[in-house]
């Protein structure tokens, strides 16, 4: 794909911005026009993509090596990476001297040159955050509720952008690339769990929440599965270097999760891959009997809170303060050590069906929870017949409780600025014919 260099192909691919540019904050450059990438006659060329794409996991790559790594002649990567130097999207690095020859010069990504905006709709609380191109939150709010109402998150959302955007500049505000929305499926079925009272869930049954948002947003709109977009928020803004293939849990008021392989989030036939929730898990009978639940029985929040209720302990600091939750006791405890043995099952299944390198987990948990609940699924699998199966790693999530909200954020720039956009975004009757 080295097509980049007749100048009638790149006239193509990058129309030019209407009217007289404006300054960018950018060392004098012109204002890049953004919205060349947000909608489907406009969006950016394989090789740029590509190149994006090695830059953000490769942070700090010269020219040369880009090169290399493309397969482009230095000539198409010079090209390119000139126009995205003057888009704003990269910036140089210091020149790295010490070797023969000329010093060489890395290039990143410019944090500043696109933003995105971050919904994560949960069953207790909603989370807007306002995103650079690195991945960095640079404002943000947080709501908890009793359960989600379609009219309460309309509200958060307009006051939200309202307030996270009034301290931009107009130039920063003409960055923002999109709204990106992490929600779960079929909200309505999940009034018993939330304690919502009988028959308010159903406002969801029909509620189309990206038409709702994008009706009152200057922004393209973009929605996914919670689990799934926090799963894509690890594979796009985790600490490299992030495994090439593997399941990834991610424990909120319910588990949920996705797959990676060969470095692409793959949402399935429905958008429903890595439901992980599902997952039937053997549990032991008093009687010595073995019978079956769902792993969202044992790996998630609502349990842990349900037990805290029957203690009598007010369990509001879950979701008030995830970050840093009170003493809970012996119940944490014991909640840890269950979650562990159903991840454990998690894992010697997932392995048993695709040979993953790693399984991540993470959660809207204290990172020492967090870190704990990876001992105990450790400790979990040995105490399973793993015979025949190879050994993964199991390891913790690099984003942490943001990661919804980020897995929202991130969906606008995989739109915009990513390679392989066809493995996130198709859709499911395209999905079907594969």
């Amino acid at each position: 794909m080295d097509d980049v260099d007749d100048p009638s192909r790149r006239a193509a691919l990058r129309p030019e911005p209407p009217g007289p540019s404006g300054p960018s904050g950018h060392e004098g450059l012109p204002a890049a026009d953004l919205r060349r990438g947000t909608d489907q006659a406009g969006v950016r060329a394989y090789n740029e993509r590509l190149i994006l794409s090695l830059i953000r996991r490769g942070d700090g790559l010269p020219k040369a090596e880009i090169a290399r790594l493309t397969g482009l002649s230095p000539q198409t990567t010079t090209v390119i990476m000139n126009r995205l130097e003057a888009d704003g999207l990269i910036r140089r690095g210091e020149p790295q001297r010490g070797r023969v020859g000329q010093p060489s010069i890395p290039y990143r990504l410019d944090p500043d040159g696109a933003l995105a905006f971050g919904l994560k709709l949960g069953r207790r609380s909603t989370d807007l955050v306002l995103v650079d191109f690195v991945g960095r939150v640079i404002a943000r709010r947080h709501w908890t509720h009793a359960y989600p109402q379609p009219d309460l998150l309309l509200a958060q959302v307009a006051s939200g952008t309202a307030a996270l955007t009034a301290g931009l500049s107009a130039e920063r505000r003409g960055r923002i690339v999109g709204f990106g929305i992490a929600t779960p499926f079929e909200l309505w079925n999940w009034a018993p769990q939330v304690g919502a009272p009988a028959g308010v869930m159903e406002a969801w049954r029909g509620f189309d929440v990206a038409a709702e948002i994008g009706a009152r947003m200057p922004w393209p709109v973009h929605v996914m599965n919670d689990g799934t977009a926090a799963c894509a928020a690890e594979n796009f803004f985790g600490r490299a270097p992030a495994p090439r293939d593997f399941v990834y849990a991610f424990i909120g008021s319910f588990i949920g999760g996705g797959i990676v392989i060969n470095g692409n989030v793959v949402p399935g036939r429905t958008g429903n891959a890595g439901a992980i929730g599902s997952m039937p898990i053997p549990l032991a009978r008093a009687d010595g009997s073995v019978t079956t639940a769902q792993l969202i029985s044992s790996a998630s929040l609502a349990e842990l809170e349900a037990r805290l209720r029957r203690q009598g302990v007010d369990p509001s600091g879950l979701y008030i303060q995830p970050h840093d939750w009170p003493d809970y006791g012996e119940t944490l405890e014991t909640w840890i050590a269950e979650a562990g043995r159903s991840l454990a099952v998690l894992t010697a299944a997932a392995t048993a069906i695709l040979d993953f390198e790693a399984v991540v987990i993470d959660g809207a948990v204290p990172s020492a929870i967090r870190s704990r609940l990876v001992e105990a699924t450790r400790a979990g699998l040995g105490h399973l017949d793993l015979q025949g199966l190879t050994p993964c790693d199991i390891r913790e999530g690099t984003v942490g409780a943001d990661a919804r909200a980020m897995g929202g954020a991130a969906l606008p720039f995989l739109a915009n600025f990513a390679r392989n956009r066809e493995v996130l975004f198709k859709d499911a009757s395209d999905a079907q014919r594969d």
